[in-house]
């Protein structure tokens, strides 16, 4: 049983940041699907001056343990990278898990700083398994290329919840 369960939540999870994927992708006309449900995103994207990663180790000088953000984005020309991490949880603690994905990756953004001379953000996309979302959520998107819909990033959380718990009903009956 928990086989099914792991396997569910990381459903949802990228459920979640697929949606966020296409979003970037879109505004970075890179060719993709016409909806974000059917999006499958490919490890790397290049276009222009831009690098857009899913799931990709970041590699660096020192050792660095958390060093797998969800999405990555890469832009040479303005000196930029964007680490974008996502979390569903339980409905509580969201402010404390918030700080805790910064400080995850801050000694990853501190080693991109210092190796390639580029300007780091942590944007943690933090929403509950039944949809509640932190209060810097809008903000935090406002600084990742593309239309990000919170609606959407939340009927996706929610959709997946709903899914896994089907599951388990299922199995129990």
């Amino acid at each position: 049983m928990p086989h099914l369960a792991k396997k569910d939540y990381l459903m949802r999870h990228d459920k979640v940041r697929s949606h966020l994927h296409y979003s970037v992708c879109k505004a970075l006309d890179i060719e993709t699907t016409h909806k974000w449900y059917t999006h499958m995103p490919k490890p790397v994207y290049e276009k222009g001056d831009v690098t857009l990663m899913w799931d990709q180790a970041v590699h660096t000088d020192r050792e660095v343990t958390a060093n797998r953000p969800d999405i990555k984005i890469k832009n040479t020309k303005e000196k930029t990278c964007t680490l974008i991490d996502v979390t569903i949880r339980a409905e509580r603690n969201f402010v404390q898990n918030e700080s805790e994905k910064k400080l995850k990756y801050k000694r990853l953004c501190i080693e991109v700083q210092r190796k390639r001379n580029q300007k780091c953000t942590i944007i943690p996309v933090i929403t509950g398994a039944i949809g509640i979302v932190t209060r810097s959520l809008r903000k935090n998107l406002e600084t990742v290329p593309g239309k990000h819909s919170i609606d959407s990033i939340q009927k996706a959380a929610i959709l997946g919840t709903s899914h896994k718990e089907q599951k388990l009903l299922q199995c129990e009956a």
